[in-house]
């Protein structure tokens, strides 16, 4: 579906794909007879019921998302963003992607997407779901400086990843986890657990440790995105 056309651009044939969901502002031309609407991910941009931390979550919640527009129609559109580097994954049935709002460039319009709690990660992040599970999620989310939320996409289709200075694909599977420092992770496919860890020793405490306060372990069967930077994007 999504074709490289250099380090940092794609291109889709709108199409053929079905629609493309892609962040607002990474049009960059397209040719053809190709619409485009505002679109919204579910879960994302919508309050919690309630009131005091049900109502805050739900706010977080809302800020993680990134805005997109939806592309119909027959044509091939071109998307790049801030000159990223792009990176395409081809989603297989039975596998999710996990990516924060801000990592994902473009997505096949028929996946599957939703926002979920960072701290849940593939489930044994400990997090869990609801109001507890967005709260343990904001307080990751500051700990590291990543998001408090992340966009999980499943189904068949491809989507389109960006990180700053270059990507590293990493395979997890082994006796031992990936460890990743949260601000170079960019997303996690296939079926990967990840668990958010402390760092810190005495050493930290009176300024004398190497400064990685929390580590990301990643675990299970997949492949793991990192980013060849610490910036956030």
């Amino acid at each position: 579906m999504f074709e490289k056309v250099n380090s940092k651009v794609v291109k889709v044939n709108v199409g053929q794909a079905g629609g493309v969901v892609a962040r607002s502002g990474a049009m960059l031309f397209y040719t053809g007879q190709v619409a485009f609407a505002p679109h919204q991910i579910p879960g994302a941009g919508q309050g919690m019921g309630g009131g005091g931390l049900m109502r805050m979550a739900g706010q977080m919640m809302a800020g993680e998302h990134e805005r997109t527009m939806l592309a119909q129609g027959n044509g091939e559109v071109h998307y790049g963003f801030a000159g990223l580097e792009v990176h395409v994954v081809q989603m297989q049935q039975g596998a999710v992607l996990r990516a924060e709002a801000s990592r994902l460039l473009a997505q096949s319009a028929g996946l599957q997407a939703s926002v979920v709690s960072v701290a849940s990660s593939g489930g044994s992040g400990g997090g869990g779901g609801g109001l507890m599970g967005a709260l343990r999620g904001a307080a990751a989310g500051v700990a590291t400086g990543t998001g408090m939320f992340t966009t999980q996409l499943s189904g068949q289709g491809s989507a389109v990843l960006l990180a700053h200075g270059g990507f590293l694909e990493l395979p997890v599977g082994g006796p031992n986890p990936i460890v990743v420092d949260p601000q170079a992770f960019v997303a996690a496919y296939g079926n990967v657990q990840t668990e958010l860890k402390s760092a810190m020793s005495w050493r930290d405490a009176v300024g004398r440790g190497a400064g990685e306060a929390m580590q990301l372990h990643c675990h299970g069967q997949g492949v793991v995105y990192v980013q060849a930077s610490e910036e956030k994007l």
